[in-house]
């Protein structure tokens, strides 16, 4: 049966450098058919009565420039169909995945297989800069690409330069871009907790920030050696790498993973699940400086950077956790909180971080509302839910953070189509 709804005094943010304003707008089937005046005509004609919805946000979809999905097809912890299914519940229209997989994406053979005509949600692919992502020998990047690679990027750590540097040389990646993450396994060594007094006290082994910024600088100075290509810096953690960025002259693009801006050392019990993320939590001070940095622009985006576990993985202890965090459901509500309530970031600022931002790491247009759409969502700040990760929009992952807690700001309703 066709759904038809007229909503008015509700806000709506049409798209990138626009303004939030309160408008009407006519959903059918799912489909957004008029705006303003039009839709009240078109409504009238039907027999439909207006919905009154000040307060409401009708936006564009999300967008996630990285995320990592090991088993697509037979995975325990998350498969592509209850990821798909997950994003579109949470209001992303868009999700890149790493290469890391038990098939490694390092040739075209194994970009295929993601793709599905009844879903509108899109997945993208990153493809390996390396070959089985070890660093040793390059990926044939030309094929890569030309076979439906979004771009190039490896696992959560850095390349070894002089890899970085041949393949940057060789320039067969053009302009799409190459994800790289800031991270130094050596310097880092066994390293849980980025350093610090909270660190010391709850018994942490400590990372120093220098796993952060050695590597942060090789990079920036392969960006001013290589302006031509365009590399994206991933999940920047520390205030010290987000001094660096803002002190270089031509910074690239970077993303910042949600859980960065929502904890700290300093503001979780010992069993929670965020202790055990990659790169490492940070304090208070770390945190702050990630959001303001997004404020200024100096960060690009913000990921999910969704890392699912499976049941039997998160009852290990904490050292012996593999790291990551799943949750596409709870990036909008809890920022919403921590960015606009918080940190007073208005809703084109925070749109700008979750979906245009991302979108320009990925080097792809823009989310927008338009005629003939489905890629909306509509979010009402003020619903209260209880965040269980066996609720049928969740992911199937074990490793959700805010188990039972109650939680403000929800999507209400969503016009993507899982499958």
């Amino acid at each position: 049966m066709s759904q038809t709804k007229l909503l008015e005094n509700l806000q709506i943010l049409y798209g990138p450098n626009q303004l939030a304003v309160k408008d009407s707008v006519l959903i059918s089937d799912d489909t957004l058919v008029a705006f303003g005046e039009e839709a009240h005509k078109q409504a009238s004609q039907l027999g439909i009565t207006s919905t009154p919805s000040s307060g409401k946000l009708l936006a564009p979809s999300l967008v996630d420039p990285h995320s990592i999905l090991e088993e697509p097809l037979t995975g325990r912890s998350e498969t592509l169909f209850s990821l798909i299914r997950a994003a579109a519940a949470s209001g992303y229209g868009q999700l890149a995945l790493l290469p890391r997989s038990s098939s490694w994406r390092d040739n075209p053979e194994r970009l295929k297989g993601f793709s599905n005509k009844k879903s509108d949600v899109l997945i993208h692919l990153w493809g390996s800069f390396s070959r089985l992502g070890q660093g040793k020998e390059l990926a044939p990047h030309a094929d890569l690409l030309q076979h439906g690679a979004i771009g190039l990027a490896e696992d959560d750590s850095m390349l070894p330069i002089d890899l970085l540097q041949r393949g940057l040389l060789l320039g067969e990646m053009g302009q799409s871009p190459v994800l790289l993450a800031p991270r130094d396994k050596q310097v880092q060594a066994s390293g849980t907790v980025r350093e610090g007094v909270e660190t010391l006290r709850a018994g942490w082994v400590p990372d120093p920030i220098t796993s952060e910024t050695l590597p942060l600088g090789n990079l920036l100075e392969l960006q001013r050696q290589y302006p031509e290509s365009s590399l994206r810096v991933m999940n920047i953690s520390t205030k010290d790498g987000v001094k660096m960025m803002s002190q270089c002259n031509s910074p690239p693009m970077s993303t910042v993973c949600w859980w960065h801006l929502v904890s700290d050392r300093g503001s979780m019990s010992t069993s929670d699940l965020g202790w055990r993320i990659v790169p490492s939590i940070g304090g208070k001070s770390d945190r702050q400086a990630l959001i303001k940095a997004l404020r200024d622009e100096v960060i690009t985006a913000v990921a999910v950077h969704a890392t699912p576990l499976d049941e039997e993985e998160t009852q290990l202890p904490p050292q012996e956790r593999i790291p990551g965090l799943s949750g596409h459901q709870l990036v909008l509500p809890v920022l919403w909180k921590e960015l606009i309530i918080k940190a007073g970031f208005s809703i084109e600022q925070l749109w700008n971080v979750l979906s245009f931002g991302p979108s320009k790491i990925l080097n792809l247009p823009h989310e927008k509302l338009s005629i003939g759409s489905k890629r909306w969502i509509l979010f009402d700040p003020e619903q209260s839910w209880i965040q269980k990760r066996k609720d049928k929009n969740a992911p199937n992952a074990a490793n959700q953070p805010f188990e039972d807690c109650e939680l403000t700001g929800k999507i209400i309703d969503c016009g993507l189509k899982s499958f």
